[in-house]
């Protein structure tokens, strides 16, 4: 696992043309803090009826856990060092967090974001998932992340997702 995930970061940091990195960059500049998800949410609430605010409620809960589970529990536990600078050709690798590579909390919060709108609003989700994923390339392109803290990252948010939707129902159905 290890030397794909060498092998699968070098590749991403050289062969991604400048314009899709360029590209790449400013979809994950939006989705930095949760922006983009929290502002996709707030404009499903007010522009999508009872459909759009169920949806933007569900997304949204679904990004707190992936948030809290990957940031405040998983990165505290792994400690991962970020890929080396010296396998990254370019400059963005300057522009990375401090914290620890594993997981990849950026994928976590728009995997579980869309996982959760999807079923809902199946169209919205579909629409989610293209900024969701270049986030999760993104993240490994610019040398944020190994390929490994991605998948993670990404089976996170859709456990975060999946707990979302049961939870409430597996406590009416078990409430007294």
């Amino acid at each position: 696992m290890r030397d794909a995930d060498r092998a699968l970061t070098k590749q991403a940091a050289s062969r991604t043309p400048p314009a899709l990195a360029r590209t790449l960059s400013a979809v994950e500049e939006a989705a930095q803090g949760t922006k983009l998800w929290c502002g996709t949410g707030a404009a499903m609430a007010w522009l999508g009826g009872w459909r759009g605010r169920r949806a933007a409620a569900a997304g949204l809960t679904a990004l707190a856990v992936a948030q809290l589970v990957a940031g405040g529990v998983c990165k505290q536990l792994a400690n991962r060092p970020r890929p080396p600078k010296e396998w990254i050709p370019h400059d963005e690798v300057e522009d990375r967090p401090a914290s620890s590579s594993f997981p990849s909390g950026h994928t976590a919060a728009a995997v579980a974001f869309t996982a959760a709108v999807a079923p809902t609003w199946p169209l919205a989700g579909a629409l989610c998932a293209v900024p969701a994923t270049a986030v999760a390339f993104e993240r490994v392109q610019s040398g944020a992340h190994y390929p490994s803290d991605v998948t993670a990252g990404a089976v996170i948010g859709l456990a975060a997702a999946w707990l979302t939707r049961r939870v409430p129902r597996l406590l009416l159905r078990h409430w007294p």
